[in-house]
This record gives C-alpha cells, structure tokens and sequence, in this order.
C-alpha cells in the first residue's frame, strides 16, 4: 500500500494500516439478499433472454473501451498514481485476479461505474474524484470491485444501452413495452445491487465512517463540517415510517425511474449491515467461498432472498409494508385501514363510536401533513 504521507493531486494521505484479506471470498458473501433475488425475478421476465441474447452480439464493446482509452485518463502509476493504489489494493482485499482497467473521465457529476460484457472497466468522473478524500474514494474503488466480482457489470451494461437506445430498439421482436418492463427490471435490480456493492466497499475500505461520508456527501456536497451522521441516519428513518399509504406510493413513484437507492437508505442499510453477525463472522474469516459456487443451490439463495423480503416487511415501519404484513397475518377490517391510510381520498376521521388506533381523540381537521 503505498500511503506514505504527503500530497498528490490535492488528495492528503493517510498513514497506511494493515486491512484483512479475504483470499478466496464469493460474492455470496456481501451480497444482499434483495439483490440475488430481484436478479432470479429478472432471468425469470419474459423476453429477457432474447434481449440478452441479442445485445450481448451486438453491443459496441470494443468501441466502448476506444472511447475511453482516447477520451479519457487511464489510471496507473504514472496517472492518478494514488487510484492506482487504491485500485490493486480493493482486487487484492477482495481476491480479484485480474486488475480490471480503470479511467477517470471528465464531468462534474459526482459518478463510478463498473460496465463490460467481456471483461469489466471501472469509470470513475473528476466530480467524484474531487469530492471525495482518499478513505472515502477507497470505499467507492471497493463498491466498483465489489461490482467487477459479482458479475454485475453485464447486467449494468445492458442497462445503459437499453435506456439510451429504448426508442431506436424497435427490431427487437418484444416491442417498446416490453423493452420498457425490462428496462424497469433491470433499474430494480440494479438497485438492489448497490446495496451488495456498499458492502464491499466497506470490506475493502474497513473505515464504517469513511463510506458514512462518502455517501453524505453525495447528498450534500462538500459541505461536510454541515452535516452529521447520525442527524443523516435519521432521516432515512423518517423516510421509511412517514406519511401514509400516498406517501408509500408516492416513494414507490419516485424510486423506479432511479437506477440507485436514494442515500440515506444507503447508508442505514450499510450501518445496519455493519452490526450484523453476518459482517462480523466475513471479518474474523468465515465466509463463502468462490470454490464452493458450483456446489450452491440456487433454490437455498431464493429461499434466503424470500426470508430476507418477509423479515423486512414484518420489521419494516413503511405504512404500506404494515398493511402488507397486516393481509399475511390475517388482519381484520382492513378495508377501513386502507381508507383511513389514503386521508386524503376518503375521510380519515373515525366512524362514530370507533376509537382511533393510536387512542387519540377523534379530529375534525386533518394534520398540516394529511392533506385535505
């Protein structure tokens, strides 16, 4: 590791610190369970394989990897040297065998990417790179490698052409329909993805506040001496257990044109994940092997992901995961607790002689945030 100190690129070093090796690891080890499944549910979409298929012939890979070799900087000793780094440390943390090329392109909008049909290439932008200090950009170089592991650059590349080429794919037999259901598909997926690619990040950075940062700071900017972790980890709780059942559809709205969760809920599923036994056991040497791939049953995985969903649903504070947990426990009238959760569609107010749930009073004026 080659932190020795001093200045480059207007990046201060750290001293170096031992960091644990994972010689061997499988991907299976910090993935997140929603992302295996969401991946089984895309396989499963009809249509996707003929679409896979297809663009997997056809998409422009090398003129790709041209573009940036000629439009962009390459990362090695002589560029970027402390990338460079930081790149051949997260492939030997994570036991990568083949150091996948990686560029720094120029854009202001803070963004890394890990695409490739073949092999993967790593893409990082100047406004990430000048955003970020050097702890917080080795967690992102992990969650790019972590990707590179996973496989996830295929699905990822396919994504990008079939977002920016969804109007132009009409030869495909499937229609725009259904290259748009794909498209949604893939965006939840890809999701999903992130979370596992945190995790790896933060298996190659081992620095929980460094990937803390990183992630507030692609909220709020640079302001860092502004912002507090904990007031940040807080609004991911008021996001998930505000509002009522709009606000549940409202969020479900937002998030599907996103191809990556929005940050707050990045990092409490980060923070959430670094309590866990699971990330424990990975950093005293117990986790899945790349060995033992061949011989995993991809019904346990599924089992793994449907007991994962349940278990968020039922611990989840989102008004609509209550109700959906309220109908598979056998709740009653949940007729009058859907009406009751749309205040503004149908009168929130209790039926006479029926005593609101939380033992409050009943209101003849709804809350500034129940509309009217």
């Amino acid at each position: 590791m080659s932190d020795d100190g001093h200045q480059n690129n207007g990046h201060e070093h750290v001293p170096s610190r031992q960091r644990r090796r994972f010689p061997g690891i499988s991907s299976r080890a910090y993935e997140h369970p929603a992302d295996r499944s969401a991946l089984v549910a895309l396989r499963k979409l009809s249509g996707f394989d003929t679409v896979f298929k297809a663009l997997s012939g056809l998409l422009p890979e090398r003129s790709l990897r041209l573009l940036f070799l000629s439009d962009s900087v390459r990362v090695s000793d002589q560029q970027f040297a402390y990338l460079n780094d930081m790149l051949r440390d997260a492939c030997y943390i994570l036991d990568l065998e083949k150091v996948p090329p990686m560029y720094v392109t120029q854009d202001p909008q803070p963004n890394a990417m890990c695409i490739g049909l073949d092999e993967p290439i790593i893409v990082v932008t100047t406004g990430l790179v000048d955003l970020l200090d050097e702890e917080e950009m080795r967690a992102v170089v992990g969650h790019e490698v972590g990707h590179a592991l996973s496989g996830h650059s295929v699905y990822r590349t396919i994504l990008l052409f079939l977002t920016s080429l969804a109007l132009r794919v009409a030869w495909i037999p499937l229609g725009n329909l259904a290259i748009m259901a794909i498209v949604t598909a893939l965006r939840e997926w890809f999701r999903k993805s992130e979370l596992s690619a945190d995790r790896a990040g933060l298996l190659v950075g081992q620095d929980l506040r460094a990937s803390m940062r990183g992630l507030m700071k692609l909220a709020g900017g640079h302001h860092l001496h502004e912002m507090n972790v904990d007031a940040f980890l807080k609004q991911a709780e008021e996001y998930e257990a505000g509002g009522d059942l709009r606000d549940s559809v409202l969020k479900i709205l937002n998030v599907l044109p996103r191809t990556h969760p929005f940050t707050t809920i990045r990092a409490a599923e980060l923070k959430k994940w670094s309590e866990s036994r699971d990330y424990q056991r990975i950093m005293d040497g117990h986790y899945p092997r790349r060995a033992e791939d061949k011989d995993t049953s991809v019904s346990d995985s599924f089992r793994e992901s449907a007991a994962s969903y349940a278990s968020n649903v039922k611990s989840s504070k989102d008004p609509l995961m209550k109700l959906v947990n309220d109908i598979a426990g056998g709740a009653g009238d949940l007729g009058g607790r859907v009406r009751r959760g749309f205040g503004g569609f149908a009168s929130s107010s209790p039926r006479d002689g029926e005593t609101p749930r939380n033992g409050e009073p009943p209101r003849d004026t709804p809350r500034d945030d129940e509309g009217g």
